[in-house]
């Protein structure tokens, strides 16, 4: 096995797969770890699954140990807004009031990201049903920025953005009317694309039937890399929380 980052891009870590170089068991633990690591700070998690994350890994590794066919995304741990539905998570929205609402089923681009080998980590933070450009809820609480804890990471996928920015996740899905992931993107120094509306389906958001207030697009670290593209460059620091990472501290 070779060294792996939570910083490499998913072309770089799908290859290594398909290869044999890596396991998605390494990379789904490397990023639990990072995920441990920071969500005190960072509070960009609203439910972390790591149980299930760490058996889809090992279930992905037999795969690519037995030679099966592969999907494009095998191996590759992910996360979703918190209000797409991923069955048996709870998919708050940020409201108090939808605290206890738990979907029986995933979305459909759950379902077609999961067929395609994405293994999802966990969900993230969101202002009160999507309202508001900075990440802050009466049941979660404020996602803080990564590159300077006192500043915001915008909304409403601002949980996204920051765990994305962090290295606590290789890509993302959110959901974008006016801003939604292109904000928290531009705020947290990543790439956010709201696609042309009606080609992700909507269905599974909250709330539903939103139209052009419910887009549903990806958040990354580039354009150039594959899908959910992401890259950070290695000689910048993300408000010291790389040392933090790294000390324990």
């Amino acid at each position: 096995m070779t060294d792996i980052s939570t910083f490499s891009t998913i072309a770089e870590i799908t290859v290594s797969i398909h290869s044999k170089r890596i396991s998605p068991v390494e990379i789904v633990d490397a990023h639990l770890r990072r995920i441990e690591s920071l969500q005190p700070k960072l509070n960009a998690f609203v439910h972390l699954d790591a149980g299930a994350a760490r058996a889809q890994a090992r279930a992905a590794e037999a795969a690519v140990t037995q030679n099966q066919l592969l999907g494009p995304l095998h191996g590759v741990p992910l996360t979703v807004k918190c209000c797409i539905d991923v069955a048996g998570w709870p998919c708050p929205a940020g409201s108090l009031l939808r605290k206890d609402y738990i979907p029986r089923a995933d979305a459909p681009l759950v379902s077609r990201l999961k067929a395609a080998g994405a293994i999802f980590l966990g969900n993230t933070n969101t202002p009160e049903f999507l309202m508001a450009y900075e990440t802050n809820n009466l049941l979660n609480g404020k996602t803080s920025n990564p590159w300077n804890l006192a500043y915001s990471s915008g909304g409403s996928s601002g949980g996204e953005a920051a765990a994305i920015a962090a290295g606590c996740s290789m890509g993302g899905v959110g959901s974008d009317g006016g801003g939604s992931i292109r904000v928290p993107a531009h705020f947290c120094g990543i790439c956010g694309l709201k696609p042309t509306p009606g080609r992700i389906s909507s269905t599974g958001h909250f709330p539903s039937g939103a139209g052009a207030f419910g887009w549903i697009g990806v958040v990354g670290h580039g354009t150039h890399s594959g899908i959910y593209p992401r890259r950070f460059d290695s000689d910048r620091s993300l408000a010291g929380l790389r040392q933090h990472a790294r000390t324990g501290g």
